[in-house]
């Protein structure tokens, strides 16, 4: 037997390696056992994940590379997260999801792992999880669907939701024809084919060096993306044998390249609470203003909806994600490795734009400054963000009297009501909506409009919440406010006709009230209700020990890696 982790489980001659080997010994033969490096597949497919239901199929091929390569593939469910499905927010469960991966991880015989995931959640929290318990770890993207057409117009999963549902409400589409468009949006296996969450983290997944190079965006259908599997599971042997582990490809470095793509990409906001909770597993330097100064001065280079016209799998055609880092390479640290041992812009030399209207050359950018902004001010102590590439550009710089809503079910109850006090100029502030208070931190920050607006024509208003919004969504929405009202932020405290004031240049968001009579306030009775609801199991934790947004909002006792020693036996 070799040195290998898992033969401390499996080497000797005693009971409990005796008992380690034989209950393995159900088609696994003798030599197995012998050193050779055990890979488990943390794979995220359920029937319940709509997006990750291929994943059983790419395990497959995973599996493969890993026995040519001499090593032991071993499939490994773990906590699968379904944007769509779950309720009240998938948010609430994907630190659950990190936690319950990395002591699966940690408490098995195992010497690396292959992580399956698509979904929204689901790659953050498999990274999370193999940030913390430090074992050698390579990502497969599930990868996004192909595009639905509907009335011969291609649909964007997600933004056209949202889009069709605001006609269907402004009366410009009928019911049963948004119903007919159900059916065409989601033509084939894989996740949101806009420049979504999930898109967004299996780029940046790539950018963060954690992939096979050149992998990131193929989408599920596609026979690459199975050929793709089955290298990845090589390479996890490889990675094993080199020790190349989360810590020592993932480098402040490796973040801050993320930033950068996430601007060029035109990525969700959501990247935000996602990259800071890794880099907080790892003990990474990287902070909320870190998106600001790297990234806002970054050219966006695709159009892609929701804040473009085409689809992942036009980006795919186009060049993909390794022809959008060249135009920024410059920008990009040449330091920062992958997980092949090689530096990531080594892989760049040969990309090329081959759809200029999908992916522009540098020097004629959709946007000349794109990325994230990060505003402060008497309503954002701790910051908040805003996307100014889904934003419309008269409304960055704004002010308007606030209509307050305390909850999401208050916002359902009053919006539409004809006598709501409402205007094109107006300020929609949702609170609650935080990872206290909702709790879950869920995407509705994205407020539908009144009804009574929509009629007459508008369709964006500046909106603010303490809350997230989906990557598919757009408009003009300042979400992730910190600190939430549930947590005692100044949100809770505005009133409905206070002026709030959003200056995205000059990365301010103030209510214009003193800040005496501010902090005279008392948060709404009906906000505290809200608030009180009693707790239990997970929720309790969570709600006990989650923290802010500007901070990623991960666990507080879960920040830095724990690696994967365990000490003791089972028997």
């Amino acid at each position: 037997m070799g040195t290998s982790r898992s033969a401390e489980w499996y080497a000797g001659t005693g009971r409990n390696a005796f008992i380690h080997r034989a209950w393995m010994r159900r088609g696994l033969p003798s030599h197995a056992f012998d050193g050779r490096p055990h890979i488990a597949i943390a794979n995220t497919a359920s029937d319940l994940t709509p997006c990750n239901l291929h994943l059983d199929e790419v395990a497959e091929h995973v599996k493969r590379g890993v026995w040519e390569a001499g090593g032991v593939p071993l499939n490994l469910p773990v906590v699968s997260l379904g944007e769509t499905q779950v309720r009240p927010t998938a948010m609430l469960w994907r630190n659950m999801a990190a936690m319950a991966t990395e002591e699966l991880l940690r408490a098995n015989p195992i010497d690396g792992v292959v992580l399956l995931g698509g979904c929204d959640k689901t790659i953050p929290a498999l990274l999370m999880a193999a940030a913390s318990v430090d074992l050698p770890a390579v990502v497969v993207p599930g990868g996004p669907m192909l595009t639905g057409h509907f009335r011969g117009v291609p649909l964007g999963c997600g933004t056209d939701v949202w889009k069709l549902s605001e006609e269907v409400r402004a009366g410009t589409l009928t019911e049963p024809e948004f119903l007919r468009s159900e059916s065409s949006m989601i033509r084939s296996k894989g996740h949101c084919n806009t420049m979504g969450t999930a898109s967004t983290m299996g780029l940046l997944a790539e950018v963060l060096g954690m992939t096979l190079p050149g992998v990131a965006g193929t989408p599920a259908a596609d026979s690459r993306l199975l050929e793709a599997a089955h290298a990845t599971g090589s390479l996890a042997v490889e990675m094993v044998a080199a020790d190349r582990r989360p810590s020592t490809v993932l480098s402040r470095g490796s973040f801050l390249n993320a930033v950068v793509a996430l601007a060029a990409l035109g990525g969700s906001t959501n990247a935000v609470v996602h990259l800071l909770a890794i880099a907080g597993r790892l003990g990474v330097e990287l902070t909320q203003d870190d998106f600001d100064r790297t990234g806002s001065g970054v050219p966006l280079l695709v159009d892609l909806l929701p804040a473009g016209r085409f689809l992942m799998d036009d980006l795919y055609r186009a060049g993909g994600l390794h022809a959008v880092l060249r135009e920024v390479r410059d920008l990009l640290d040449p330091q920062a490795i992958t997980v092949t041992g090689r530096p990531l812009v080594d892989y760049l030399d040969q990309a090329r734009i081959h759809d200029p209207e999908v992916i522009r050359p540098r020097e004629t950018p959709l946007l000349e400054e794109a990325g994230i902004a990060v505003l402060r001010g008497n309503l954002a102590p701790d910051g908040a963000v805003i996307k100014p590439a889904a934003a419309s550009p008269e409304l960055l710089r704004h002010r308007g009297p606030a209509v307050v809503f305390d909850s999401v079910e208050d916002l359902h109850a009053r919006l539409d009501d004809p006598d709501l006090d409402v205007t094109p100029d107006s300020v929609l502030v949702l609170r609650g909506c935080g990872p206290k208070g909702y709790p879950g931190m869920p995407e509705v920050a994205n407020m539908p409009l009144p009804a009574k607006l929509l009629a007459q024509g508008v369709r964006d208003m500046v909106r603010i919440c303490d809350g997230r919004m989906s990557g598919t969504a757009y408009g003009t929405v300042v979400l992730h406010v910190a600190p939430e009202a549930a947590a005692g932020g100044p949100l809770g405290l505005v009133r409905t006709g206070d002026i709030v004031v959003l200056d995205v240049e000059n990365r301010r968001l103030d209510v214009e009230v003193p800040d005496e009579e501010l902090a005279a306030r008392e948060p709404s009775p009906a906000m505290v209700r809200a608030f009180a609801a009693p707790r239990r199991g997970w929720e309790r934790l969570y709600v006990e020990t989650v923290g802010q947004a500007d901070t990623g909002a991960d666990l507080d006792f879960l920040t830095g890696s724990s690696g994967h020693r365990v000490s003791r036996d089972s028997h």
